[in-house]
């Protein structure tokens, strides 16, 4: 027999009463859906009289790479231990309660004891511990990590790659799926042949405010394009060369593509590379401190979820952990009040370890605030930069000030927006008639939102978190944003005689991305904007070859780091595509340097 149930929340399921004694059910089949990160989870339970034979999740749209791991693993670890009361995946926190609350409502539809299920088992004790020697220990498994992998084992190298979550991906796995390609032959290809360097570098400087690392920028701007080389043809890395470059304002020439699937195909397609290399990988094994002998780093130590003991023999250690966004006692200046939505994963392990062995940091005080959040809880931010392009690229959104009037162009740069918004009060707001809307809808899975968290949002009517509200008139929608209503019908009616025109005579607003007006007929909605911020831009100081200096500006013999951990290349913003780019760059960079730092001293067995 097969029934089905729809819960809607993991705690809702979790608090079932009990109805018979502990591994006894009615035997069959029992499927029943948890509302997951990108909406509805489906999930079939197999039963026999005294166990959970099968756990099977059906079709669903949760993050691959991410919640993919939970629904991977998560069912399996439930049919091992015969049991609720296993962890959910690190990282995927929402994917694990959806299985887990389906399964506990199939549990209670086959006569289960769902209380008794869900009691939370001891950890075995005696994990042992390991002894593991190689040529280039690796930690932290985000873009920077897996370049530097797959790259070390190119040049013949044996590599562990150390990941304290149960996936690989980092930041990169939910960034925008952009990459900066400047100097590639791609961009090449496609007809840009008047971008250098040096043109590159005044926009980084301008963008970043002069406050760049030059010779970390020298590096960066100079090794892209050849980087970007050897991903799209060694490394597999897919580029969307159909939809050709993305328009960013940052940028003063077109060097900026999307990855085939954005994020999410970069993802897949790093995760083949790094398994074709035969990188070792240890997922879920986060690492505790580095190894020092005679002043040179020589290995990592490290713990497995399991309890597993690590210790990683290595003359090489490449740092590759991304920032410290999500450690609050770590943030300084602005980054202390803009919120925050980068993944939980960025705690500034690996800063830790290396200042803890004397290593110099810069520019700590410094992050990417982005203008396009909306604060989906108290200090946490997600992401409408994609929504938002549909939105005004395509469509005729407009952004206004609580007074109801517009005052910047929706297609300014991000850091000019940002500092409106900060001149603002902290908050602008996006008008969108119904076409509008509905192209902000198909980007805002791009950035973990679903339109099921959408349709929660404005069913609040303005009166919790993010403010999100619908209206069959302007005036309505703005009253329930806290936005002047009168004032806004006067800035739509200005608009659309700009969009007739052909002109934006206020703001610049360019015309190709002038050709609708606002409707004239409802309905409409009103999104927040708010500053929002995940990638840190300060970080340990390295030398040309990314080794890690002290204090002193001396190289720490034999470690080495790449990716979001080194600070200063894009001084304090990064433009779209830029960090992506850094990351792999930096990571390929790395592991070169330390595959000539072992050629140079040859390991002794």
């Amino acid at each position: 027999m097969i029934r089905r149930l729809t819960f809607i929340s993991a705690l809702t399921a979790l608090s079932l009463a009990s109805f018979a004694q502990a591994a006894t059910f009615n035997p069959g089949t029992y499927t029943a859906v948890a509302k997951g990160n990108g909406g509805d989870v489906p999930v079939t339970v197999t039963f026999s009289n005294n166990s959970i034979q099968k756990v099977e999740v059906g079709q669903n749209k949760e993050t691959p790479g991410i919640g993919s791991v939970a629904i991977e693993n998560l069912p399996k670890s439930i049919v091992a231990k015969q049991s609720l009361g296993v962890e959910g995946v690190a990282g995927a926190s929402i994917t694990s309660k959806a299985i887990l609350a389906a399964v506990a409502s199939c549990v209670k539809q086959a006569g289960g004891n769902v209380d008794e299920l869900s009691k939370v088992q001891k950890k075995d004790a005696s994990a042992p511990a390991q002894t593991l020697n190689t040529d280039i220990a690796i930690v932290g498994a985000g873009a920077a990590g897996q370049t530097a992998a797959i790259r070390a084992s190119e040049l013949g190298k044996k590599v562990i790659l150390l990941e304290k979550m149960p996936f690989a991906g980092g930041a990169a796995a939910v960034n925008g799926g952009t990459v900066v390609i400047q100097g590639s032959k791609i961009q090449k290809d496609a007809g840009i042949t008047d971008d250098s360097p040096a043109i590159m570098t005044e926009d980084y400087i301008k963008n970043g405010h002069n406050l760049n690392d030059r010779r970390m920028l020298s590096l960066y701007v100079n090794n892209v394009g050849p980087m970007v080389d050897w991903a799209t043809t060694y490394a597999g890395m897919q580029l969307n060369t159909k939809a050709g470059f993305t328009n960013e304002a940052e940028h003063s020439k077109p060097r900026v593509m999307r990855w085939v699937d954005g994020a999410q195909g970069a993802t897949r397609n790093f995760k083949a590379a790094v398994e074709k290399s035969g990188t070792k990988v240890l997922l879920g094994t986060p690492a505790k401190e580095l190894i020092v002998k005679d002043g040179k780093v020589v290995g990592v130590k490290a713990q497995a979820t399991d309890g597993t003991l690590y210790t990683i023999n290595a003359p090489a250690v490449i740092l590759t952990t991304g920032g410290f966004g999500a450690n609050k006692d770590m943030l300084a200046g602005n980054l202390k009040n803009s919120l925050y939505y980068g993944v939980k994963s960025s705690n500034g392990e690996g800063h830790q370890m290396a200042m803890a062995i004397g290593a110099k940091t810069q520019m700590m005080d410094l992050g990417k605030i982005y203008p396009n959040g909306m604060e989906v809880a108290p200090g946490i931010a997600k992401s409408t930069i994609w929504s938002n392009k549909a939105a005004f690229e395509d469509n005729s959104g407009i952004m206004v000030n609580k007074a109801g009037k517009r005052v910047i162009s929706e297609l300014d740069t991000n850091h000019n927006i940002k500092n409106e918004e900060v001149k603002q009060g902290g908050k602008l707001f996006i008008l969108l008639d119904e076409p509008s809307y509905q192209a902000f809808l198909t980007k805002l899975n791009i950035t973990g939102i679903s339109k099921e968290d959408m349709d929660k949002w404005l069913a609040q009517d303005g009166k919790g978190y993010p403010i999100v509200v619908k209206a069959d008139s302007i005036e309505a929608a703005a009253k329930k944003a806290g936005v002047d209503g009168a004032e806004l019908v006067k800035t739509v009616a200005k608009y659309n005689r700009y969009v007739q025109s052909g002109k934006d005579a206020d703001f610049g607003r360019p015309a190709k991305f002038m050709k609708k007006q606002v409707a004239a007929n409802g309905p409409y909605y009103i999104v927040e904007q708010q500053p929002r911020f995940a990638t840190t831009m300060g970080g340990v100081v390295t030398n040309d070859k990314l080794n890690v200096v002290d204090k002193n500006n001396k190289p720490i013999k034999g470690l080495f780091a790449a990716g979001e951990l080194v600070g200063g290349a894009m001084g304090d913003d990064s433009p779209p595509g830029g960090n992506m780019a850094w990351a792999m760059t930096s990571g390929k960079l790395a592991a070169e340097s330390a595959v000539n730092s072992l050629n140079k001293s040859p390991r002794k067995d």
